[in-house]
């Protein structure tokens, strides 16, 4: 795998007080791709992807050593401006954390926090700019003053996505974004991600290895807070180099 990373992590380790959660990870993820991120539960894939924009910072006890690149910046630097840092690597929930407000300032909501368009006609363009990403705006272009807590669940999971779009970032990340969504919603969700792709960097966390290999273009696969394997998706999924990858898939524990 020869490609300037986007994402790179060295000797990261993360500990929760005593516990060891994430050991030695070095990954390098590339930039306009889908990177999966599967493994059992309780394996450290959620605690990973919130290296990526120190989210773990917000959990008491935690502590992190070694080194997370993005483009070529180490964000565990102290320096590091984690305001500006969430904007350009946005994040989706595993359940859709809509506001209790109306659409329009539930997308409203991240513009005036980062105080980034002030006149009305630009934060209406910004907003019609999200929801045509995420294949909303026709729907709810003349609903926009409804509460977006009466959308549908893929609607809110979309709405979300398009929070983080209007933001501009470089890197999203995705944390089990279809677990609370029904089949179909989850297989157009899946569209919609590679339809983004072709903007953005997408790592998403999923337990559905199903999905991942619909999805990705690669993908790691953790076991106890050790990255076991981390290769182009058809690869993990046909010649696993690691027998652990290869139980794994084949579904001898999970």
């Amino acid at each position: 795998m020869e490609f300037a990373p986007k994402i790179e992590t060295i000797d990261l380790n993360l500990y929760y007080g005593d516990f060891l959660a994430l050991s030695n990870i070095n990954i390098k993820i590339p930039g306009q791709n889908i990177t999966a991120i599967i493994g059992p539960s309780g394996c450290g894939k959620s605690t990973l992807l919130r290296c990526f924009n120190r989210m773990n910072d917000l959990v008491e006890n935690a502590k992190v050593q070694g080194k997370v690149i993005i483009d070529g910046s180490n964000i565990l630097d102290q320096s590091t401006d984690l305001i500006l840092l969430r904007k350009k690597v946005g994040m989706v929930f595993q359940r859709p954390n809509v506001f209790d407000l109306s659409i329009y300032n539930n997308l409203r909501f991240g513009l005036r926090i980062h105080r980034m368009l002030s006149k009305n006609d630009q934060i209406m363009q910004a907003i019609q700019n999200g929801l045509e990403h995420v294949g909303l705006w026709q729907e709810l272009k003349d609903k926009l003053r409804k509460n977006a807590r009466t959308l549908t669940l893929e609607q809110q999971q979309r709405l979300c996505i398009a929070r983080v779009i209007i933001l501009k970032p470089d890197i999203i990340l995705l944390d089990e974004p279809c677990s609370a969504l029904d089949p179909i919603a989850t297989l157009r969700i899946e569209e919609l991600l590679r339809t983004l792709k072709q903007e953005y960097t997408l790592v998403i966390v999923t337990h559905n290895m199903q999905q991942a290999a619909r999805v990705s273009d690669y993908t790691g696969f953790m076991y106890l807070g050790q990255l076991i394997e981390f290769e182009r998706t058809n690869w993990i999924f046909t010649n696993p180099r690691e027998k652990l990858t290869e139980n794994y898939i084949s579904g001898y524990f999970g």
